[in-house]
This record gives C-alpha cells, sequence and structure tokens, in this order.
C-alpha cells in the first residue's frame, strides 16, 4: 500500500512539490523558530571583551593551519568532560566568534579552557615540537610560526570586518589595530599602554614567543590559546564549577 501511494505521488508533478515543500518548511521551522527566544537562551555576560587584534590574528592563523579539524573548542555538559576539560561551555562565551570553532571531531583535546593553563613558553614549545611535551602527540610541529613576521598592516581590515558582523570594535580600535598588536607582543614600549586603555586591563600583555625584537605569528597563535575561556567568567558564575577562572599571573 505504501508503494502504490508512493507511485501516485511522483506521478503528480504538483502534489510532489506540495510535499517537498511541506517536509522542508518543518526543517526549517525546526531551526528557526529557537532564534526567536535566542534573547532568553544564551547567557548574560557583562565583563565579555573582544579579541585584541593579536589574538584576532592568532585565531585566524589558527583556522588557516586547520587546528579546528583536530581541536573542538565545546565542553559538553558529561560529567567526564567537565572533570577533564573544566566547566561546560556557554553560547555566551562564542559571542563574537566569526566564525564559531565548536567543532565534534577530537584527534586532540579540546581547547575551550586551554587559556592559562600553561605557560607561554609551554606553548611555544609544544607548537614548535610537540613531542617534546607531549612525546605520545601525532600533532604536527609549526616552527616556522616562530620565523615569520606577523602581517600587521591589514589588521584594521580584519576588525572592520568584525565590526561589520557585530562585534563592538570602535573607530578607535579599528584604526589603532596594528599598533595594539604590536604593544600587546612589546611589553616594554609605549603601544602596550594604549592597548590596556583601549581593552582593559585584564588584557595580557607578554613576549608570548620569548622575543622582543620582531612580532611573529607564534606570538599571535599564543596570544590567541591564552585567550580561550578567558573572555568572560561567566561559565565560572552560578554553575558547578569547581574552579575559579584561571588566573596566568598566579
Amino acid at each position: 500500500m505504501p508503494e502504490i501511494f508512493h507511485r501516485k505521488l511522483e506521478r503528480s508533478a504538483i502534489g510532489f512539490v506540495i510535499a517537498i515543500i511541506a517536509a522542508a518548511s518543518v526543517g526549517g521551522i525546526v531551526e528557526i523558530a529557537p532564534l526567536f527566544t535566542i534573547d532568553e537562551t544564551v547567557e548574560e555576560a557583562p565583563d565579555m571583551r573582544m579579541y585584541t587584534p593579536l589574538e584576532l590574528a592568532g585565531r585566524n592563523i589558527y583556522v588557516r593551519e586547520g587546528c579546528y579539524a583536530c581541536h573542538s573548542q565545546m565542553i559538553r555538559t558529561l560529567r567526564d568532560e567537565v572533570e577533564r576539560y573544566g566547566p561546560y561551555s556557554l553560547a555566551v562565551e562564542s559571542k563574537y566568534d566569526r566564525p564559531m570553532l565548536w567543532g565534534s571531531k577530537r584527534t586532540g583535546p579540546d581547547l575551550a579552557r586551554v587559556g592559562g593553563k600553561y605557560s607561554d613558553f609551554w606553548h611555544v614549545a609544544h607548537l614548535t615540537n610537540p613531542r617534546d611535551v607531549v612525546p605520545e602527540s601525532n600533532m604536527p610541529a609549526y616552527r616556522w610560526l616562530a620565523r615569520t613576521s606577523l602581517k600587521m598592516e591589514d589588521l584594521p581590515l580584519h576588525l572592520a570586518a568584525q565590526k561589520a558582523l557585530g562585534v563592538p570594535y570602535t573607530d578607535e580600535m579599528v584604526e589603532n589595530a596594528a599598533r595594539d598588536a604590536y604593544g600587546q607582543a612589546m611589553p616594554d614600549t609605549d603601544f602596550a599602554a594604549g592597548l590596556i586603555a583601549r581593552y582593559g586591563d585584564e588584557t595580557q600583555v607578554s613576549a608570548f614567543d620569548g622575543v622582543t625584537t620582531d612580532v611573529t605569528e607564534m606570538d599571535a597563535l599564543v596570544a590567541y590559546l591564552q585567550i580561550l575561556g578567558r573572555l568572560t567568567g561567566a561559565a565560572y558564575k552560578n554553575t558547578a564549577a569547581p574552579e575559579g577562572k584561571p588566573d596566568p599571573e598566579g
């Protein structure tokens, strides 16, 4: 009986088109309807800050090198994941991610809470040769990042693109993007003070790759890794998180 009905439906072009539209509409409604309640489902995070230009450049390098293919940035609400990685991820933590990097494939560990977990030196050593710090690692080495100067002249365009997508960068932030990127990796320069003024006192300023003669792609990627999970402390408030937000200074 079902087979006969299906044959009749296929012979009726109009009926078949209507059936396709009905099926597609159900899927569309299921995906679109929750967006009307997004203000009620996304957590508030008054302390949320944006990526600095150096961190945004590091995120671009992270995407360019395909790091998201092996590392997710989304801790599920499962007990074993929370115990291993830290508090489960909140939607608001990806508020300024364009695109988001949640992922579902974990050849390597989840990185949603890696910020502040290891020192800058550890990250540099790990990226230079992963097996020096994790003997069983099958991650490729990225040693050339430390020899590649970061292209900073187009950073204002990157911030402008993010601003067009809704990230609340100011015109001043866009204009000073290259100087702020330089200042974040050069702690002893006057540019660092301007960066702090624009992005807040908690902004980490460091010679991330250990060298202060040049700003490299290694600086940018390490700066990005060190901010993961630390753009807001929302995940550590009013949750079952057993620990506090990582403090890179302590």
